[in-house]
């Protein structure tokens, strides 16, 4: 056929040549659906097969559907070829393997990969050829969402590896091969879709019971189109096992019980929950929207039955347990673990997981691991994401479900937590108000940690209360450490009063090269009261003399031109000097996390930022956010 008759002739050579292999590989795709349509003997089918998979790897064209035709097709014969044996499975998979080092399986090829991974996971093939398959999906896949059977096969596979007879060591090194051996893996896809796998294996183990729950479709259920009501299974109720039955019924009909404790059903989820006045109003502050009773909130477990737990069937204990152990993995790479922290950031898991005893057990490892790390960007998952949502810091305090230790994770989470956090005074104020007495009960003990957050207390005037003040003191004079920190904060206190007592100089300049222990001696040698104006230019200060400057409470004028202070010394002075008006930070290291804090020091009416980091988002946000602003220097800086 002239190149011509085709409605025109082709501009080139090259042209000419792709239009020729197009029409040659479509006759020859026609021909094969043709034959692999009516498979009649097996010999011929994997001869076919291999025959299909050569002309797809020595095709010229390049195109995704040249590979992506013959999976499909081969995918299309084993959902219809029901009779064949898993030898012959196990074949067809061998044969089709060239195309999968560089192509993702279609979904109906995933299902089938799935099944064999169930059916025959210490077949060699789930060693030999799905390795490669997942270790790809892992690396470049960007969204399960959009292709849930690449994570199914990934899930399963998984499983199959922890079925050998090594179990989980091979499952571990699948994961280190995954990472790679230097400290950092190159490949930013893999611990996202690690842990995508993993949250969705958590969260089947449960899927039984949050659909008895909520009465909605299952992941499955949606597969396999079944959304309507009357095609849904009946509710089952959540089976929470007690060491005695008669517990709850001897308990609500005690008329003189101190705590009474009642079964409350939230949409199908029995619990029990210790009625108190604190849960009571916190219950009915939430009664006032929409939301549901936070968690942490109203699986309060009574005294009384020690032992809860979910019980989930065989098969499910082995997924949980295979997953658990992978988010433990996952959390001893140090390059891994500040993603790993923000992706579990709020809590992802479904509430019945959180009321599962072994699996808050078994996480608790991870939540440590997060704990230990001094990093604030890891630490600072531990908190909530806003004001009424807990996070695990809340969960894994004492008084929350998943506290079992007496507190000892609950101290180092809040060890942690004191060294980084800049609002220090708000923080605070969160622990009196919901953990005062596990942080008493935890100083009685002689936690260092407690004892020194119990005296921060006293220090920043966070309990009014005189009897509770009263029984602070009572706690630290109980304890050697106690003693000795309470005495310390009194000579500190003397010492406050006496450099606020009013007298002494309104300015102040300290010589160039002044360090911090200069400007901490100078402070402590007299009255500083009425000091409003002090310049600490060229000096060698740095962020640790912000302990200093917040003791002075008339200062209204701070100069810190070309220092070492920071952004950790500006969050402490934006939490305490909120009646400061001067501030000079020209040529100093602060960038947008510190200068965003300044949002706080409402009374500011000149501030220089000449030659910092400062960006002209951070600068805008700035202008909105301070009213008194008049006088402001942003030279030399990006908002220029």
């Amino acid at each position: 056929m002239p190149w011509c008759s085709s409605g025109g002739r082709a501009a080139n050579s090259y042209l000419r040549d792709q239009w020729f292999h197009s029409l040659q590989w479509k006759k020859k795709i026609y021909k094969y659906k043709k034959v692999l349509s009516n498979p009649n003997r097996w010999e011929v089918v994997l001869k076919e097969i291999r025959s299909l998979v050569d002309m797809a790897l020595t095709s010229p064209l390049q195109d995704d559907s040249i590979h992506q035709a013959p999976l499909e097709i081969v995918s299309k014969l084993l959902s219809e070829s029901i009779n064949l044996t898993t030898q012959e499975h196990e074949s067809i998979i061998v044969a089709i393997a060239p195309l999968l080092e560089n192509n993702h399986p279609p979904p109906d090829l995933c299902e089938f990969f799935c099944k064999h991974c169930r059916e025959r996971p210490r077949s060699m093939v789930v060693i030999e050829v799905f390795t490669p398959v997942v270790q790809r999906i892992l690396k470049h896949n960007m969204d399960f969402g959009k292709c849930p059977r690449l994570r199914l096969f990934t899930q399963e596979y998984i499983l199959a590896l922890n079925e050998l007879n090594a179990g989980m060591e091979v499952v571990k090194k699948f994961i280190h091969s995954m990472h790679g051996p230097t400290a950092n893996c190159p490949h930013p896809r893999v611990l996202p879709n690690l842990v995508a796998v993993c949250l969705a294996a958590i969260y089947s183990c449960y899927e039984e019971f949050i659909n008895s729950r909520d009465n909605s479709p299952s992941l499955k259920e949606i597969r396999n189109g079944c959304q309507q009501q009357c095609d849904r299974k009946p509710n089952i109720p959540l089976r929470l096992l007690h060491t005695n039955p008669d517990l709850v019924s001897q308990e609500v009909t005690s008329a003189d019980s101190r705590h009474k404790t009642v079964i409350v059903t939230s949409n199908e989820v029995h619990v029990e929950v210790e009625r108190n006045n604190t849960v009571n109003q916190k219950l009915k502050a939430n009664t006032g929207n929409d939301s549901e009773p936070n968690l942490i909130d109203c699986l309060l477990i009574s005294p009384a039955c020690s032992t809860m737990s979910i019980e989930l069937s065989p098969q499910a204990e082995r997924v949980l347990e295979c997953y658990v152990e992978i988010l433990k993995i996952l959390s001893d790479y140090d390059d891994w673990r500040p993603a790993l922290a923000s992706l579990l950031q709020p809590i992802p898991f479904p509430k019945e997981a959180l009321a599962h005893e072994t699996f808050t057990k078994e996480l608790k490892y991870v939540i440590q691991r997060f704990a230990e790390d001094p990093r604030q960007e890891v630490h600072s998952c531990l908190l909530s994401v806003r004001a009424g949502k807990d996070g695990w810091f809340q969960l894994y305090s004492p008084g929350g479900v998943a506290c079992d230790d007496d507190g000892e994770l609950f101290a180092s989470m809040v060890h942690i937590l004191m060294g980084s956090c800049y609002k220090t005074k708000k923080f605070l104020l969160s622990l009196a108000e919901n953990k005062l007495g596990p942080c008493m009960l935890l100083a009685l003990r002689g936690n260092q940690t407690m004892v020194e957050i119990l005296c921060l207390m006293l220090e920043y005037n966070i309990i009014e209360n005189n009897d509770t003040q009263l029984q602070i003191i009572s706690t630290l004079e109980s304890t050697d450490v106690g003693k000795r920190m309470y005495e310390q904060l009194c000579d500190r206190q003397r010492e406050l009063k006496e450099l606020q007592r009013k007298g002494g100089p309104t300015r102040l300049t300290l010589p160039s090269k002044s360090t911090d222990a200069d400007l901490a001696r100078l402070l402590s040698s007299g009255s500083f009261g009425n000091l409003e104006n002090l310049s600490l230019a060229f000096t060698n200060v740095t962020s640790a003399c912000a302990e200093q400057l917040i003791k002075l409470p008339s200062l209204k004028q701070l100069n810190l031109w070309s220092t070492q202070f920071g952004d950790a010394g500006l969050r402490v002075l934006s939490e305490h000097l909120t009646t400061l008006q001067v501030l000079n930070l020209c040529e100093t290291p602060v960038t947008d996390a510190g200068l965003l804090a300044l949002s706080s020091m409402k009374s500011l009416c000149s501030l220089n930022m000449n030659s910092t980091k400062l960006s002209a988002d951070t600068y805008e946000d700035l202008k909105a956010k301070l009213p008194n602003l008049k006088e402001v220097d942003v030279r030399y800086t990006e908002a220029w």
